[in-house]
């Protein structure tokens, strides 16, 4: 990021935090893939939580991302709505906050997004004022994106977000720190003031007595730093409550002579002022408002952890599960690459990696399994293995390859049902020190990924089967017809991995025959693949005998009944006569085709259409006779296409018969390329195929 730009930036935060009266706020900037948000600057979060938010991808279900996804503002009136609208969220930071998040556009496209958070109830809804001082920040920083385009030299967000402290409201005289700790030191109460990494800036003398410690000890040092006593999960849970709720919490500690102490913190802009009192809570005081007095603690690596789940639960390829394991863990434990590995053959494979080098994953992609060292083969080999440095690697593998200069690592068996069925490394670019909790958290982490990754594998395996029987029921290649030109285009639905029950076909009749066939079998799964595959048969079987339009629905429709009467197809079929210019059409309930003509507004063919096929075995299907001048083009297609939630099938039809206008000599496979790519890009939950036929017997 550069020097002008981040400066600016960082005053622009600054100054909003402290005009909307907001406790945090950060600063998102889309990297270049524009998939992903990373934190430029924040003020008020702790390093560990701003570490562990840094990057959020954009599909990711949280507040910035989808303010971002959407381009709209998303306002968070407390935990209970965080929790209803973004559970994932909700589970990563149960503290009570307000939260305002908005987009950051330049020229038209998002470039990242702001947010600011306030404490909860103190700011019911988002006023006007503090709206418009969003809305102008927002723009102010889209139009100094935009200047440093221009100027070549683009803001990018670096690594690690810029952790930034409030703007002091007047410049303190050191001799008012020196009169208000001589004050502090006359009360009996301990005090202590935090700031918002936790690390002491002043320490009465009183409070140092009841910590059994020196001042000098404390000051610029997190309190469970220097006193092992106060390294526990529910002291850090309850500092991080503060922080980002803004709520004075509390809770008792035992010093190392066993003696108990009541610690209160009263969260401010700069920090937090720790009170210690001698003894326990006293009845009569207010229990905590964030944990209610006696409800269990939940720590931040927990938080975490089910953060991670939740978004696993989402992976469907072994990559996203590397991404978003790498999203988590990267950042919170200054892991520099993260890679996934399997066995096939004897060989390792890398199913998925990040922070390594191409060069890297190709050199290590294919190598024999690399043996443990013989003093080594009596260990578990689903146990995790953590190594410190380089030679400690080498000591237990010998044949060990050393990628990209790193000099540490976390080696996590993935293992499911007892079997395993891979490893995740992580990886540090400097000797690294695992302690005790970062061994724990990162084996409890293997449970989650290994779950992943095989539901990601299995998903593969199932999902290249469908590809391969979807393939296989649908034509390789169109006939070629002397004076017709043919192009289609088959899309799957997106969401999910089902089989689609789309079918297209061309089938050659005589020599200056043909015929065409559209259809959409119910349902998404293998029976209706296996049924779409008889119905082209049946069709092809029924043309080839000359039957007419009508004739071939009616045969394949008795056949349908005796073989699956409880699934219903829709189907348009089309036989051509090149020689007379002629068309004739038969619908089983299909959407009518729609027909381009040179010179002439594209046209929807009015059909008759009869029952979808599979229902009445005496079923009638009428025909509509239809002249092809030649240079007209046919659109057949399936409801994929045209179909939107709340908009009426004929609006649908009408807009596609609008939009559709073949110009003379214009590349069909353009042409189907131009229909299909709108619904395409929309994601649409439907399969799509698209037939088009030119009549070029008598024209160009």
């Amino acid at each position: 990021m550069g020097g002008f730009g981040s400066s600016r930036l960082d005053e622009l935060l600054i100054d909003t935090v402290t005009a909307t009266g907001a406790h945090i706020g950060a600063t998102y900037l889309l990297d270049d893939s524009g998939q992903v948000l990373q934190m430029a600057a924040e003020v008020g979060l702790p390093a560990p939580i701003a570490r562990a938010w840094a990057r959020v991808r954009t599909k990711d279900p949280v507040p910035i991302a989808v303010a971002v996804r959407e381009r709209r503002l998303i306002w968070i009136s407390g935990r209970q709505h965080l929790a209803r609208e973004f559970p994932a969220a909700a589970l990563a930071l149960p503290y009570p906050f307000a939260a305002a998040l908005s987009p950051i556009c330049a020229d038209g496209e998002v470039r990242g997004g702001f947010m600011l958070l306030w404490p909860a109830g103190r700011t019911p809804e988002l006023t006007p004022r503090r709206r418009d001082l969003l809305d102008r920040t927002c723009a102010t920083i889209g139009e100094l994106l935009r200047a440093a385009d221009r100027r070549g030299r683009p803001i990018r967000a670096d690594n690690q977000p810029r952790l930034l402290g409030p703007r002091p409201v007047r410049e303190t005289d050191p001799r008012a720190d020196l009169v208000a700790l001589e004050c502090l030191n006359r009360l009996p109460e301990g005090y202590c003031m935090l700031d918002v990494e936790g690390r002491a800036t002043l320490v009465s003398a009183p409070a140092a007595d009841l910590l059994g410690v020196a001042p000098a000890e404390l000051l610029g040092k997190r309190l469970w730093e220097v006193l092992p006593w106060l390294a526990s999960p529910e002291y850090e849970d309850r500092y991080r409550a503060a922080v980002i709720g803004r709520q004075i919490t509390q809770f008792v500690g035992r010093n190392p002579a066993g003696r108990r102490l009541s610690f209160w913190l009263y969260p401010g802009l700069s920090g937090i002022t720790l009170r210690i009192t001698p003894g326990a809570v006293s009845r009569g005081l207010a229990p905590d408002p964030v944990t209610g007095g006696d409800r269990t603690l939940r720590v931040i690596a927990v938080h975490e952890i089910l953060n991670l789940a939740t978004a696993l639960a989402r992976a469907v390829t072994a990559q996203e599960v590397l991404d978003l394991v790498a999203d988590h863990v990267m950042p919170v434990y200054d892991v520099q690459a993260l890679a996934i590995l399997t066995e096939a053959g004897g060989r390792l494979r890398v199913a998925a990696s990040r922070g390594y080098s191409r060069q890297a994953v190709d050199e290590f992609d294919g190598r024999p399994v690399i043996p443990a060292a013989p003093a080594d083969r009596l260990s578990d080999a689903a146990e995790p293995a953590f190594f410190s440095t380089w030679d400690q690697l080498r000591a237990a593998y010998p044949d060990a390859i050393r990628s990209d200069g790193m000099s540490a690592w976390a080696f996590l068996p993935l293992v499911t049902s007892g079997q395993p069925i891979g490893t995740c490394i992580l990886a540090y670019d400097r000797p690294h020190r695992f302690g005790t909790d970062e061994r724990a958290t990162l084996t409890a982490l293997t449970g989650l990924i290994a779950q992943a990754f095989e539901r990601a594998r299995l998903y593969d395996v199932k999902h290249q089967l469908a590809q391969c029987l979807q393939s296989s029921l649908l034509p390789h290649t169109l006939p070629r017809i002397p004076g017709l030109e043919v192009a289609a285009r088959y899309v799957p639905a997106t969401p999910g991995m089902d089989i689609g029950g789309d079918f297209y076909d061309l089938i050659r009749v005589g020599d200056t025959l043909a015929a065409a066939v559209i259809g959409d079998v119910q349902g998404h799964d293998v029976t209706a693949a296996a049924l779409m595959g008889q119905v082209r048969t049946a069709v092809r079987a029924h043309a080839a005998a000359g039957g007419s339009a009508g004739d071939v629905l009616a045969h394949t429709n008795r056949l349908l009944v005796e073989l699956a009467p409880d699934r219903f197809t829709s189907c348009l079929y089309v036989s051509f006569d090149l020689r007379r210019h002629t068309a004739c059409v038969a619908s089983a309930g299909h959407p009518p085709p729609v027909l381009g003509r040179p010179g002439a507004p594209a046209r929807i063919v009015a059909t008759s259409p009869g029952l979808l096929l599979g229902i009445d075995p005496d079923a009638e299907y009428a025909t509509t006779d239809l002249p092809m001048e030649p240079g007209s083009v046919l659109a057949l297609y399936t409801d994929g296409l045209i179909e939107e939630p709340g908009r009426d099938l004929g609006d649908a039809i009408a807009a596609l018969a609008a939009r559709f206008d073949p110009a003379p000599g214009q590349s069909l496979d353009d042409l189907a390329e131009a229909l299909v790519e709108p619904a395409a890009i929309e994601r649409r939950t439907d399969d799509i195929a698209v037939l088009l036929l030119r009549d070029t017997s008598g024209g160009p």
